[in-house]
């Protein structure tokens, strides 16, 4: 859907999230994803929603919008900001660091035009920093949508971007 939804849009994830997932406790997780998924973040007003959703009378749940919030915040795949239609999420963990990540992030953020967590003014890019993603053997690596790229040089940095149009 992109950076703009509609709100009948927000409501129809939201209650195809729940029948995919189910209303108990444990299924928060992989609501918040799903909506993360199908709008590109999780806007605030989702959040209220869900909660009313979950917290229905049959089910005697009680979620805070607080906690959904927490929950929603803590994890670094998911967003409640609009993100770029690629997400790049570089791994600034120690070993990556050590091995030049400070110089390929410079190399991102140079050829980007943005910042740490920021977003590109025409919307393709996101640049978020995360912890370990598990890449250490090809570090420094960072990690475009889905696509794993290791063992990046700064100056490799131009053409993986370009292979993203």
């Amino acid at each position: 859907m992109g950076l703009a939804y509609k709100e009948n849009e927000l409501d129809i994830v939201i209650q195809g999230a729940i029948a995919q997932h189910g209303s108990g406790r444990d299924a928060l997780i992989p609501i918040l994803g799903e909506i993360n998924e199908r709008i590109g973040f999780i806007p605030v007003e989702a959040l209220a929603k869900i909660r009313r959703k979950l917290n229905a009378p049959e089910e005697g749940l009680f979620l805070a919008d607080s906690h959904i919030f927490a929950v929603a915040s803590f994890y670094q795949m998911f967003s409640l900001t609009p993100t770029g239609e690629h997400i790049i999420r570089f791994c600034a963990s120690a070993p990556c660091h050590v091995v030049g990540g400070r110089q390929v992030i410079q190399a991102l953020q140079e050829n980007l035009g943005i910042g740490l967590g920021e977003t590109s003014a025409d919307g393709k890019w996101s640049l978020v920093e995360t912890s370990c993603m598990g890449l250490c053997s090809v570090g420094p690596a960072f990690v475009i949508d889905e696509d794993i790229h290791g063992n990046v040089t700064p100056e490799r940095v131009p053409g993986i971007l370009a292979r993203y149009g």
